[in-house]
């Protein structure tokens, strides 16, 4: 398989579990990411969501990393 492919696919995985692993944080401190408008509640929820996310990219990578050194 196409080493960018991969590259690409574990980023998008580890993204979009990050960011959910960051709304379920969210949810469970009584914020709400997906409330109307732009109140105090709405604004952490998608911080911790973009921040959720982040992580999750740098997880993935440096698994990746750690895997392609073996």
């Amino acid at each position: 398989m196409n080493p960018l492919l991969i590259e690409g696919l574990t980023d998008a995985a580890g993204f979009v579990v990050g960011a959910l692993i960051g709304f379920a944080l969210a949810r469970l401190l009584g914020l709400d990411p997906l409330s109307a408008g732009y109140g105090n509640s709405a604004i952490g929820g998608i911080v911790l969501c973009g921040l959720g996310g982040g992580a999750g990219v740098q997880i993935a990578r440096r698994l990746r990393a750690s895997r392609k050194n073996k």
